[in-house]
């Protein structure tokens, strides 16, 4: 039953960030870059505060999935980073920290791109 909750809890939360998300789509005239912008943002000040950590903590995959978990963990990434090599931290702390799912998604597209073949779009 414990996994069942993780679930259900990470449903609930990713659900909600999605659908915060869709509203500002509907309701704003702001482009789906810049509210992606602004959840990375977002993610960066929450994890800077120490605020998202026990969001994460409770919500699992439904906090860590969105853009606002990537904007966390490069907050993390620096705070770490300059605990441990000083203001050098400041600038590749985020970069360390996200380098493997970066690096993922690179790969991982790379061999869609050679698997399937693109197409035009038909305007």
């Amino acid at each position: 039953m414990d996994t069942f909750m993780q679930f259900v809890k990470a449903f609930i939360a990713g659900g909600v960030i999605c659908a915060i998300g869709q509203i500002l789509v509907d309701k704003t005239m702001l482009t789906p870059a810049r509210i992606l912008t602004t959840y990375v943002v977002a993610g960066v000040v929450l994890g800077a505060l120490r605020v998202y950590d026990p969001f994460i903590e409770w919500a699992g995959a439904g906090a860590t999935v969105p853009l606002t978990g990537f904007g966390n963990l490069l907050a993390r990434g620096v705070r770490e980073a300059v605990a441990t090599d000083g203001l050098l931290g400041a600038l590749t702390g985020g970069f360390t920290a996200a380098a493997g799912g970066i690096a993922a998604a690179i790969f991982f597209g790379l061999i869609v791109a050679l698997v399937f073949k693109s197409k035009d779009k038909a305007n």
